[in-house]
This record gives C-alpha cells, sequence and structure tokens, in this order.
C-alpha cells in the first residue's frame, strides 16, 4: 500500500458538472455536479480501484505524465491523489481475527496486568509500520 498519483481527465458537461475518467485505469469514472464534488469523487473512484487492484493482488499500472494526457476540447486534466492507508482505515475498519503464539509465563504475566492483547498489537503494528492516528 502507498500513495498514488494519477492524471484524471474531467470533461464538463452540456447539463453542468462534470464527468471523470482515468487514461490509465480502464473503467474508473465518476461524475460531480461541482467541480469541487467531481474531485471528491475522483479520488473516491481512484480509491476504490486501487483497493481492488490490491485485494487481488493484481498489478498496479504505473500513471502516465500529465502533459501526456492527450485531451479534447472541452477538457482538462488534473492530478488526482490517493493515500492506500487512510482509504483503507475510512473503509476497511473491518475486525479480523488473528490466532498468535506467546510463552505461556508472558500470557500470565499479560492477563495478571489486564492487557487488552488486540490494543497492543494494532498498537505494536501500527508503531512498526509508522501509522500515526491524526486528532
Amino acid at each position: 500500500m502507498a500513495k498514488y498519483v494519477y492524471p484524471a481527465i474531467f470533461q464538463t458537461e452540456d447539463v453542468g458538472g462534470y464527468s471523470v475518467t482515468f487514461p490509465n485505469l480502464l473503467g474508473c469514472c465518476t461524475e460531480g455536479d461541482t467541480l469541487e464534488q467531481a474531485i471528491e469523487m475522483a479520488r473516491d473512484a481512484l480509491g476504490l480501484y486501487i483497493y481492488s487492484l490490491e485485494e487481488e493482488k493484481a498489478p498496479i499500472l504505473t500513471p502516465s505524465k500529465p502533459e501526456q494526457t492527450k485531451i479534447k476540447p472541452g477538457q482538462f486534466v488534473t492530478l488526482i491523489d490517493i493515500d492506500m492507508i487512510e482509504y483503507r482505515k475510512k473503509h476497511d475498519n473491518r475486525a479480523v481475527k488473528k490466532t498468535l503464539t506467546i510463552p505461556a509465563w508472558l500470557n500470565v504475566l499479560a492477563e495478571n496486568n489486564n492487557v487488552n492483547f488486540s490494543q497492543i498489537l494494532q498498537n505494536a503494528l501500527k508503531e512498526k509500520f509508522g501509522i500515526h492516528e491524526s486528532l
């Protein structure tokens, strides 16, 4: 998981609003009534697309350079970024059961001190990967 930045093509629609496509990501498209909404929807569409690729362990294509993106009249290119750790924290916060093994003496010590094993493991993994919770 990482941060990704892809060029997106925004098309001004005759009926108002914007449609958005990602030239590097087949079928990744969305729309918004305002430019702000279209950018927000584009970020969500990009996150969902990459999330699906990560879940399937499929390759994630390298984005093209914005200046190499071909556009038509009425279109413009904007870069859309997504932080997949933040995206997963927001959209995939389901609990997953894990079985682990520790020495019996450590288990007794932890239980005698009312240690929450799940919380300790979560905190240790966040520290290991440099994930800091924002307030």
